[in-house]
């Protein structure tokens, strides 16, 4: 079938013009806004005879005209913005140390597993939904408007990351600006941070084992962070000079990567996207030729299958595909809404989602190289070297470089690459925010550079506390609840007002609309059942197997852990708020209220007939339970 979308000044003799020429159709008059007395209509006709998909459904602005979408200016705009984005420093610091903690090459097999029963779906269902509806997180539940909340709730998170991620990024800035120099400042003990603990590996035996530090640890922690400054949480401390620099650096980096929308961004990631694959490359060149690199391979990819039968290993790569690929940040939502009507957002999803995959995997090869060099080095076991999280990529691979010939270009190189890593999945995170926001509030439309400022330096603001003595302590709640049980809540309900609510079938419909086919039984059945299950688990997991956050021997207190959970809880309230709010706004009866709820704003119409199917069953079968009681 073909939908052509007409605007309102189509004439009744245009339309039987049409009529003559292609024969019945069905006219649908939709109401879309009523200014002055005077009622705001859009024409759909469905004609009978088969063509490709032409038009997406038309945006109005506040005066009642037609928006035309800004779209990404070339297809590779728009792939690079997702592998950027999904791409991120969490692939590098995170996915190889699984591998190798959990059974190497035999952490695999769970991997792959949850990536094809969830990962994949999930993240072609978010490519889908962007790109049909053209509008951001919240204005594309206008197919069934009860689920608005999610939209805010994927906002929210995406907001709330910004506030400690562009820290990580501001601390690679600084180490990048350190490293202009003849001789790293991380090498040796002899510096005015350093404390008396201070040893290079396990040298010095004066020391106890339980306090030794390298001066690469030192460097990061005193150098840096400044936390021996710091009595905890509840001694920050002003915010420190040198970071609020680097911070203030990168803000404005995003802020002109983003004021003009996909146009300056989809040029940027041309950059940012591209360089991590190739310093990654050049990295592990120089990486296998060094003694030990292979044992560090080896052990990466060493099999042992008995670590399967350990359900901590299913868990955890369960958790790395729900966090790696991206979904339910908004981000996926955004991106692809600036999509043509007709682009195939299915091979787009196969695509992207099997880079990211293949990149951690790739990823692995380099770190553990490194890693390898250095437990030969130091004629340690490599367990005692291998970690993930901040300290591989600001203590361990910095220690690994600065013994290197040239070490000065290797970290200047290994720097730019994190930088790079960090920016395009930071403006993901943003525009997830901006193109949200604008797009629920029309009147914004027309001031997108000053409401990115808005955003940008609210964020800054806020992330201002990252940057003081105490805030790694901040970095560390914000990274523990902001975006943790919160997000996998966010996509379960995603999923379930798509597959329940909204309709497998419908949406499936959409995307024969747009790629001219319709998803397979497959997909429809991941959509249906098996990704909701899923994530249902690992929502139920999430708070099972909760642990309060921790810095080395820091215990938070209970006031800190209370905030981190009304952080959280403030996200995930926007789904019953916004439920309650629609409801009690709606007008009629409370049946009428949950028919106009559940169904596309589109069709609204229908309710005021009777013919919401969903509806009129459910209406039925409680009637049936009622009077067989």
């Amino acid at each position: 079938k073909v939908k052509t979308k007409l605007s309102s000044n189509v004439t009744m003799p245009a339309q039987k013009a049409c009529l003559a020429l292609h024969g019945p159709v069905q006219v649908e008059l939709i109401l879309v806004k009523e200014q002055n007395g005077v009622q705001f209509t859009a024409s759909t006709l469905v004609v009978a005879a088969g063509a490709g998909p032409v038009a997406a459904p038309p945006q109005t602005d506040p005066s009642g005209g037609p928006v035309e979408r800004e779209t990404w200016g070339k297809k590779i705009d728009f792939l690079l913005s997702v592998i950027g984005f999904a791409v991120d420093l969490a692939n590098v610091w995170r996915f190889p140390y699984l591998c190798y903690k959990n059974g190497g090459g035999a952490f695999l097999v769970p991997y792959m597993f949850f990536m094809v029963i969830a990962g994949m779906p999930l993240f072609y269902m978010e490519l889908a939904l962007g790109q049909y509806n053209r509008e951001g997180a919240a204005g594309v539940w206008k197919i069934c408007p009860i689920f608005k909340g999610v939209g805010y709730t994927v906002i929210l998170i995406s907001l709330y990351v910004g506030f400690y991620y562009n820290v990580i990024i501001s601390w690679a800035l600084f180490y990048l600006f350190s490293s202009f120099t003849s001789e790293l400042p991380w090498v040796h003990c002899n510096n005015t941070w350093n404390s008396p603990n201070c040893s290079d590996w396990a040298h010095n035996s004066s020391i106890n084992d339980s306090h030794k530090a390298t001066p690469a640890q030192e460097y990061f922690e005193r150098g840096v962070l400044h936390i021996q400054d710091s009595g905890g949480i509840d001694d920050l401390g002003k915010p420190r000079w040198q970071l609020t620099s680097c911070l203030a650096v990168v803000i404005v980096l995003l802020y002109f990567s983003l004021w003009k929308g996909v146009k300056t961004s989809g040029k940027v990631v041309w950059i940012t996207a591209t360089m991590p694959y190739l310093v990654l490359t050049v990295l592990l060149i120089r990486g296998v030729t060094l003694p030990g690199a292979m044992d560090g391979i080896r052990a990466y990819l060493s099999v042992d299958f008995l670590r399967l039968c350990d359900a901590q290993v299913w868990i955890e790569a369960a958790t790395q595909i729900c966090f790696s690929l991206g979904v339910g940040f908004g981000v996926l939502i955004a991106f692809s809404s600036y999509n043509k009507f007709s682009n195939n957002c299915y091979r787009d999803a196969i695509i992207t989602s099997s880079i990211n995959s293949l990149t951690s995997f790739f990823s692995g090869f380099v770190v553990f190289s490194f890693l390898g060099y250095m437990s030969h080095k130091h004629n340690v076991p490599l367990d005692k070297v291998a970690r993930d999280g901040a300290g591989l990529v600001f203590v361990i691979y910095p220690e690994a470089i600065a013994t290197l010939p040239g070490s000065s270009v290797w970290a200047v190189i290994f720097f730019i690459m994190l930088l790079t890593l960090g920016i395009d999945s930071a403006m993901g995170g943003m525009e997830s925010v901006i193109t949200g926001l604008i797009d629920e509030f029309k009147c914004l439309h027309k001031h997108r550079e000053l409401f990115t400022l808005f955003i940008v330096v609210s964020t800054f603001l806020i992330s201002l506390f990252c940057v003081t003595n105490g805030g790694m302590y901040v970095f560390t709640l914000l990274d523990h609840f902001a975006a943790g049980t919160s997000i996998l809540f966010g996509v379960l309900i995603e999923a379930i007002g798509i597959a329940w609510f909204y309709g497998v079938d419908r949406f499936s419909d959409d995307i024969e609309e747009m790629i001219g086919h319709r998803p397979g039984l497959y997909w429809r059945l991941c959509w249906k059942f098996v990704s909701p299950c899923f994530l249902l688990f690992m929502v139920v997991v999430s708070f099972a197997t909760f642990n309060p956050p921790s810095y080395g021997s820091y215990t938070f207190p209970t006031w800190a852990n209370m905030v981190g959970w009304c952080l959280a809880i403030s996200s995930m309230s926007m789904v019953p708020l916004y439920a309650i709010y629609k409801l009690c706004s709606l007008p009629g009866k409370f049946c009428d209220r949950i028919a106009y709820a559940i169904t596309p704003e589109t069709e609204h119409h229908l309710v005021d007939n009777g013919e919401v199917r969903q509806f009129t069953v459910r209406v039925h079968l409680s009637t049936t339970q009622t009077t067989s009681s």
